[in-house]
């Protein structure tokens, strides 16, 4: 038996990518799913690339596998937020899971929800509508192999107090780099285990973590029912951490499947200069709120020990013009973290 799968991919000005992820997922060898494409309010082409490619006007190149024609056109179902949030009677197809490769549910919203909102919009229509066993998040800048969600399955299936599985993601632009083989906690907060490091095999056991990153990330239902969704106060960066985190606290068991490969394009949306030094105040205004959250002591003390070391780099690298990071915001960012850590201690 072959559980439902909803497969939740979340799209902002970025079609040429989204593209390339839906085909990929089209092209997977689990035989229960479906896929539910977000479109949070783009400004681009992206809903009428979206509306071609499931026509089969949009031919996709990729080195990672090999266009299918075959399963376009395909039957695409559209929806508002507001339609989503209507009783199940009323929203079309509600009684249709779409379990196959040419069939797409596409919400619509009306503005930029940010990456925890848009993803829980969808994730609470087809709890409603389609009742599914598992949600997967799954980053539009990556790239799925063709039994990925059949090995993230069976791991999540080994037993009952399994609530989330993360996968080996691999960067897309050099797939021997690792991008992130589970959430584990190292000095005080949740990082990427691998991140960087050449793939040498190291990481090619069933593991026990923290929890997944995001990118590739499978819930649980029942988990997802007793901890709850992703925090909005998230709008981009660290909502996946502290989501793992809180389900952890929460009692649940978090697992590695090393045999289930995606490559993921990572920070394909943010590696400008201009947006890095704003992404770097973010991250740590971000990672003091889930450990004041959820850190014991220890966590606590040994983060304090590591933003006092990354802060001065960053602060160096400033006065030295290797980023444009905003000197004075930084610093009072860093000033407010030591409060509200030793306030939280």
């Amino acid at each position: 038996m072959n559980p439902l799968v909803s497969i939740i991919i979340l799209n902002w000005n970025g079609w040429q990518d989204t593209l390339e992820c839906l085909e990929s997922v089209f092209q997977i060898d689990y035989p229960n799913y479906q896929v539910i494409l977000v479109d949070n309010n783009s400004q681009d082409q992206s809903l009428e690339k979206i509306r071609k490619y499931t026509q089969g006007k949009i031919t996709v190149k990729s080195p990672f596998f090999i266009y299918n024609p075959n399963n376009k056109p395909m039957k695409i179902t559209e929806l508002t937020k507001q339609e989503t949030e209507q009783p199940t009677d009323n929203i079309p197809e509600a009684n249709n899971h779409l379990g196959s490769n040419d069939q797409l549910i596409l919400i619509i919203n009306d503005t930029n929800y940010g990456f925890a909102e848009g993803n829980n919009i969808a994730i609470k229509y087809t709890q409603q509508t389609h009742n599914p066993d598992y949600i997967l998040l799954l980053n539009n800048d990556t790239l799925v192999t063709p039994e990925f969600l059949t090995q993230m399955v069976k791991v999540a299936e080994i037993d009952g107090k399994v609530g989330m599985v993360g996968c080996k993601l691999l960067n897309a632009d050099n797939p021997r780099i690792i991008d992130s083989t589970g959430h584990v906690i190292s000095w005080g907060r949740i990082v990427d285990r691998g991140h960087g490091e050449v793939d040498n095999g190291q990481y090619d056991n069933e593991l026990i973590v923290m929890g997944a990153m995001a990118a590739c990330a499978l819930y649980k239902k029942e988990m997802l029912m007793e901890v709850g969704l992703l925090d909005t106060s998230y709008v981009i960066l660290g909502e996946d951490a502290d989501f793992s985190w809180r389900a952890h606290n929460h009692g649940w068991n978090a697992l590695y499947a090393p045999d289930a490969v995606v490559y993921h394009k990572r920070g394909r949306s943010i590696t400008k200069k201009s947006i890095i030094p704003k992404m770097t105040v973010l991250s740590l205004k971000n990672t003091v709120k889930y450990v004041t959250r959820y850190g014991n002591f220890y966590n606590k003390l040994l983060f304090l020990l590591i933003i006092t070391k990354e802060g001065l780099f960053v602060l160096i690298g400033s006065l030295i013009k290797r980023n444009e990071i905003n000197k004075g915001e930084y610093f009072h960012t860093l000033m407010e973290s030591y409060a509200k850590i030793f306030k939280s201690l």
